[in-house]
């Protein structure tokens, strides 16, 4: 037993030994392949490190062998002067000058015996629109004039009596100072009476007739402010407008105005010929006006759209409101230049003035030409590579 476990053992080490002394044709063993391949390695690795160094010492110093940078894309649009004008946008209502509400002469009214006006109906200047009930002022009248007939006859008497030398003077002057005072106040009781009619003082259309006869009339409907008539001349029209008083200074007299009446779909382009003189106190606002065109087909209370020109420059640069970017400093906008053979996009500190709708005013900072970019300029940085093709 002791034998065969002795040889075994033998058998094993004559195995272990015959591998490692193994060779290749040329006499390396294996440990000598790996020791080689390892130096080989080491001047690899010290070989690209070289290689790296000398490449970044070339694109230091040879610009022609760098890289080529990627130019970014935009839009590009140059700067053209061109008149500016900037508006306050406002609500108005049209009004007229000429407007006519019926009131009773008397100040009291009275009952209506007629109505000779419906609404819409054209009233020439002095028509008659309706009658008030007028029984005691005739009833009056002829009271009067049966007095005035008996006094008059009176006179008569009196004065032919007096030129026969019958009776005395004071009786004539006494008897014609009758027949004088029933004269004025038979003139008087019917100047009252002609106050039961009521007429138009203009001409126009009527606009409200708020009234019918059997009613009382008064100007007003009572307990309420609904005007009872009221006559409106449509060729004498006007829009009237609350502007706030920080415009005071640059809206005034002759100065323009756009009308828009949506309803009727109008525009007008007017003047302003009246200004108030003061600030009212609750909406710290004044008014203005201006004529509308005679015949516009428009009327009174209808509400427009009104724009204002308060402030216009010529020949101003304008940019789109879009385009205009802030930084730490200030405003500014990116434009176009060429650099070395090479279009960058730079910034460029601007001054704004007005704004009004999509355009801004520029008060310094470009001149007519520049290039602005007004597309793709969220991503571009100052003196980055761009190209607009």
């Amino acid at each position: 037993m002791q034998k065969i476990i002795h040889a075994t053992i033998i058998t094993a080490t004559l195995l272990l030994a015959s591998c490692g002394a193994k060779t290749d044709s040329t006499g390396n063993t294996l440990a000598d392949k790996k020791t080689k391949l390892e130096a080989l390695k080491k001047q690899q690795d010290a070989t690209d490190a070289e290689i790296s160094k000398l490449q970044q010492d070339i694109d230091k110093l040879d610009t022609a062998a760098a890289k080529t940078e990627v130019a970014k894309l935009v839009a590009v649009t140059a700067v053209q002067p061109a008149n500016f004008s900037h508006y306050v946008n406002l609500q108005g209502k049209v009004t007229s000058d000429d407007i006519y509400y019926a009131t009773p002469r008397n100040g009291v009214g009275g009952q209506v015996k007629n109505v000779y006006v419906k609404q819409g109906d054209y009233v020439k200047k002095g028509q008659l629109l309706l009658k008030l009930d007028d029984a005691v002022y005739l009833k009056s009248i002829k009271q009067l004039e049966t007095q005035l007939a008996f006094a008059q006859d009176i006179y008569q008497r009196r004065k032919n009596l007096w030129e026969q030398q019958i009776g005395t003077e004071i009786e004539v002057k006494s008897a014609e100072n009758n027949v004088h005072q029933l004269e004025d106040q038979i003139a008087t009781t019917k100047e009252q009476w002609s106050q039961t009619n009521v007429y138009s003082e203009v001409a126009g259309v009527a606009d409200q007739v708020n009234i019918r006869a059997g009613e009382l009339f008064t100007g007003v409907i009572p307990g309420t402010q609904i005007l009872q008539i009221s006559i409106v001349n449509n060729n004498s029209l006007k829009i009237q407008v609350q502007v706030p008083e920080t415009y005071i200074g640059n809206v005034h007299k002759g100065s323009s105005m756009i009308v828009s009446l949506p309803d009727v779909g109008q525009t007008y382009t007017v003047t302003i010929f009246n200004t108030g003189n003061t600030i009212d106190p609750n909406s710290r606002s004044f008014y203005v006006e201006a004529k509308l065109p005679t015949g516009a087909p428009v009327k009174p209370n209808q509400v427009a759209q009104v724009k204002i020109l308060d402030y216009s420059a010529a020949q101003a640069i304008t940019i789109p409101l879009n385009v205009l970017q802030t930084d730490e400093i200030g405003k500014f906008v990116l434009v176009s230049e060429m650099e070395n053979g090479r279009t960058v996009a730079r910034k460029k500190p601007v001054v704004v003035g007005e704004l009004y709708g999509e355009n801004v005013e520029i008060k310094s900072g470009l001149k007519s030409g520049d290039l602005i970019i007004t597309k793709g300029y969220e991503s571009v940085y100052d003196g980055q590579l761009i190209t607009d093709k």
